[in-house]
């Protein structure tokens, strides 16, 4: 049996070439080789995976980038996962920079918590460990039954800030919203300089939308009637004498700038950069107020649908983020988009974990709040 003298492995679990990238980068810094194996979409779009080479009691990484076509890469990665786990593997950690679904960490409505669906599909499939950067909400952790490792990006963007950026002491850090207020602090004390925050709507996926639930009780006859199963469309009423006491609706401020950002650099960070019409928005408001310069800083760069002319054409002077998605051909259409490599903290948490080292080194001068 060919068993490498490493005692681990590292897979790709993605059919896409261009997603490839990052597990290649990581692997050299291992200096390893990647896996052998084939992941392939069948003409009916089912995902195949055809693991080459024995993986018999060994530790086994699985990279997973997560591209445009989100559910496909998750079934990727289930499908690699279990073939690992039917060919004995000893243990199989997924490393997935950017965790999906994680913005759907919070019941909403009649919605459900889809990111804690995934992580039991996770472990279903056989991954005991996984890795993965900036998770949307640091409380996603508890959905998992096994460990993870939240790293973080914010070290090499921090160094990006302090080494590409002219005059950066003349910046300010800016949340583009009260909620990302947290993020921003972070990075206004590790670099310096001062904290603004842009406060006005609310974003759309935090509104109080209506449904039935907000409708009034309807009041009807119950004489004759006093069984419990309610007519279909009707509510139960509430009981004679009873008045719940209404919850007053929110009323959206008008857009301001908390902070002066006049005569300075805007810096605005986030973990996820998606759709940009809020950054846009964001950076014309900061123009308005006197910013001569805009910059975006982001851990995931998804950069959906016609995100890359927006911000080509918009108010902001360049846009920071991290390979942990795949974005090369965002760059094409716009060069205001710079990446950053965080290949190297990956590969050193491989590296740990399968030596057995500590992983404190990773989290040094992180706090909980961070």
């Amino acid at each position: 049996m060919n068993v490498p003298k490493t005692g681990y492995r590292v897979f790709s679990a993605n059919s896409s070439a261009a997603c490839t990238e990052l597990a290649k980068k990581i692997t050299e810094r291992l200096g390893v080789e990647l896996g052998k194996s084939v992941v392939f979409q069948e003409s009916n779009r089912e995902t195949r995976v055809d693991v080459k080479e024995s993986v018999r009691g060994q530790t086994i990484f699985i990279i997973q980038t997560i591209p445009r076509d989100v559910n496909t890469a998750i079934m990727e990665l289930l499908v690699m996962a279990y073939a690992l786990k039917t060919s004995c593997a000893k243990n199989i950690i997924g490393v997935i920079p950017y965790f999906p679904y994680s913005k759907q960490c919070k019941m909403r409505k009649r919605g459900s918590i889809v990111s804690k669906l995934l992580a039991s599909m996770l472990a279903k499939a056989g991954i005991t460990h996984i890795i993965t950067m900036d998770l949307h909400q640091k409380e996603i952790q508890g959905f998992f039954s096994f460990p993870v490792d939240n790293l973080r990006a914010s070290p090499f963007l921090i160094q990006y800030i302090q080494e590409e950026i002219p005059d950066y002491r003349n910046a300010i850090i800016v949340a583009k919203s009260p909620a990302a207020a947290k993020r921003a602090q972070s990075y206004a004390e590790r670099l310096r300089l001062g904290l603004a925050v842009i406060h006005g709507e609310a974003q759309c996926s935090e509104s109080d939308m209506a449904d039935g639930r907000h409708s009034p009780p309807s009041v009807r006859n119950t004489t004759g009637h006093t069984g419990l199963e309610l007519p279909p469309g009707k509510q139960q009423a509430p009981f004679p004498g009873i008045e719940l006491p209404m919850m007053m609706a929110k009323e959206k401020p008008p857009i301001t700038v908390v902070g002066d950002v006049g005569g300075r650099i805007a810096i605005i960070v986030d973990d996820i950069i998606d759709d940009v019409g809020d950054f846009v928005a964001a950076a014309e408001l900061l123009k308005e107020r006197g910013a001569y310069k805009i910059y975006i800083m982001a851990t995931h760069g998804l950069l959906s649908a016609d995100a890359p002319r927006l911000i080509e054409e918009s108010a902001i002077d360049e846009v920071v983020v991290t390979n942990t998605v795949p974005h090369e051909v965002q760059k094409l259409q716009c060069p205001k988009i710079k990446t950053v490599d965080v290949s190297m903290i990956l590969a050193e948490a491989i590296r740990r974990i399968h030596n057995g080292e500590s992983m404190a080194y990773l989290f040094r001068n992180i706090t909980t709040d961070d």
